[in-house]
């Protein structure tokens, strides 16, 4: 589903930011990309969804090398790869449900279709009495909820959550985790993006580890487990 091939990516000021990173994450699976800020794990979910091209290496997903997509490949690449970004990129003048209905409303979905859809969504992640309040209104869990059902209301495959949990409290980090993990189970590969030690304790999932653009431990990779 998703493949790296010794991926690096050096940017304009000559410092790299991943250094021949390569793994595999296959469909349906639910993987912790873990590292420290810098680490190159947002780096990551940039060159996934071609908003940054690699260095050197190759990127497949669902085996196709993005590479090589025209611009209306990475289109659709872009509605089978869902994301939350770790800045959200909510637009606050906008109701939560505006938010949250204008990637159909770019893809070209029918309105009556886009509000069903909509409603569905907003109701799978337990937001849907928030629908006409604006982000402001929310708290930080509840905006966190809002760009995960924006992630999925155009049913990806994939969904890369970037430090979903970062700024909030143990108890409602633990609660968009368990989102994430139901979303998961129905189907939706997911890797996400933390430093958190205590959630990546709490969960026997895969682990790939990233220190200053390195990966330096898989321990869903073959190399690894044959060395337990």
């Amino acid at each position: 589903m998703i493949k790296l091939e010794n991926v690096s990516k050096k940017f304009p000021t000559g410092v790299f930011a991943l250094t021949d990173v390569s793994f595999e994450v296959a469909k349906g699976e639910f993987v912790f990309l873990v590292g420290p800020t810098g680490s190159g794990k947002t780096t990551i979910f940039k060159l996934i969804i071609r908003e940054i091209p690699p260095t050197a290496g190759t990127i497949f997903v669902n085996e196709a090398d993005i590479s090589k997509l025209s611009r209306k490949g990475i289109t659709e690449l872009r509605k089978k790869v869902g994301v939350v970004f770790q800045d959200l990129k909510i637009l606050m003048d906008r109701t939560i449900f505006e938010n949250i209905i204008l990637p159909l409303e770019i893809a070209g979905v029918k309105t009556i279709d886009a509000k069903k859809k909509v409603d569905e969504i907003m109701a799978r992640v337990g937001i849907q009495d928030h629908r006409n309040k604006f982000p402001i209104q929310l708290s930080g869990g509840e905006l966190q909820r809002t760009a995960i059902a924006r992630s999925l209301v155009l049913a990806p495959d994939i969904l890369l959550a970037d430090e979903p949990t970062g700024d909030l409290d143990s108890v409602t980090a633990a609660e968009i985790v368990k989102l994430l993990l139901e979303i998961n189970q129905k189907g939706t590969t997911i890797v996400m993006a933390t430093h958190s030690v205590d959630i990546i304790k709490a969960l026997s999932k895969r682990k790939i580890v990233l220190d200053k653009g390195k990966l330096i431990k898989d321990d869903g990779s073959k190399e690894d487990k044959e060395k337990k």
